[in-house]
């Protein structure tokens, strides 16, 4: 028999090398998107079983963009939920209790909320490329080739991205 290359991704070794080279890019991904860390643990290992169940049916070329087309069908179907719960932990956030003073932890409380709502108010496309290069420390070609995009495109969403939140926290001020 010879060696050649599985022509899906039911072959042991090459669901592990796909799990060990793309579990952490796409968990990442889904952070960037909105997802909370644990959850987006959660979102990856679902998206790896229904690849392997589905395994005969994926190429490893596409394997990539399978997981996460699947992983990111299954935030969306999470959303209103994780909305859900920000809306409630927000909420609380006000009976916690310090040594600063009441005026300082309500400023910074306020601007808090002030950036993650500029942050949440982005369109997707723009929060994942301000996410990807502000807290992964990606350079913009790394962004474009996960997000199938051009760098032109990339650099593009980050000005925008950049305009909308200077405009919000300015608005804060």
């Amino acid at each position: 028999m010879s060696q050649e290359k599985p022509n899906n991704v039911c072959e042991e070794n090459t669901y592990k090398e796909l799990f060990s080279s793309l579990a952490g890019q796409l968990r990442n991904f889904l952070v960037f998107r909105g997802s909370e860390e644990n959850q987006a643990n959660d979102l990856v290992q679902d998206a790896f079983i229904k690849l392997w169940e589905n395994c005969k049916k994926v190429v490893p070329e596409k394997a990539k963009s399978y997981l996460y087309t699947i992983a990111t069908n299954a935030f969306k179907n999470e959303m209103a939920h994780l909305k859900v719960r920000l809306k409630y932990s927000q909420s609380n956030t006000n009976s916690n209790t310090t040594i600063e003073t009441p005026e300082f932890k309500m400023e910074e409380s306020e601007f808090k909320r002030k950036l993650e709502n500029a942050i949440a108010s982005l369109p997707v496309t723009q929060r994942e490329v301000f996410l990807m290069n502000r807290i992964e420390k990606k350079k913009y070609a790394e962004i474009a080739e996960l997000l199938g995009v051009s760098v032109k495109a990339v650099e593009k969403r980050m000005g925008k991205a950049l305009k909308h939140l200077r405009k919000n926290i300015k608005e804060f001020k």
